[in-house]
């Protein structure tokens, strides 16, 4: 393990995005399709949030099922924007920050996904998974 080892060996650079201007619904969909948890909120490429599935099952219950085990269809999205669900003012890192300096900011902090920038521009993320993983392939 090297103490200078950079993001960008451990992020995910092949990026599901969500425009500020679609839908909660659209953002489901990409959660369960691709099983992830995070999913940057941008403008013009440009991070503006983040949302996470969590922060979607505070305002549905997306999985609820009937009693024939169909899935509900929530109405509830359509009383939120994806702006107003979202968390705002993202922590950001570059793809210059060590993975020893992410760590420490999760380690600090109540989130569980960094995006990644260089120029102002998404070109990533990062998880606590991704550092978990990194350190398991350590031992």
């Amino acid at each position: 393990m090297e103490a200078t080892d950079k993001i960008s060996k451990i992020m995910t650079d092949n990026l599901i995005k969500l425009n500020v201007n679609d839908s909660l619904s659209k953002a489901e969909s990409l959660f369960k399709k691709n099983k992830i948890r995070h999913i940057p909120v941008v403008k013009n490429d440009k991070i503006i949030g983040m949302l996470s599935y969590t922060d979607l099952m505070r305002i549905s219950f997306a999985d609820a099922t009937d009693d024939d085990g169909q899935e509900i269809e929530t109405t509830v999205y359509e009383m939120f924007t994806l702006e107003q669900v979202m968390t705002k003012n993202v922590e950001v890192v570059t793809e210059h920050t060590t993975i020893k300096e992410a760590a420490e900011i999760f380690a600090k902090k109540e989130f569980h996904a960094l995006p990644v920038i260089k120029y102002d521009k998404i070109v990533g993320i990062v998880t606590t998974t991704d550092i978990i993983k990194y350190l398991l392939e350590q031992y």
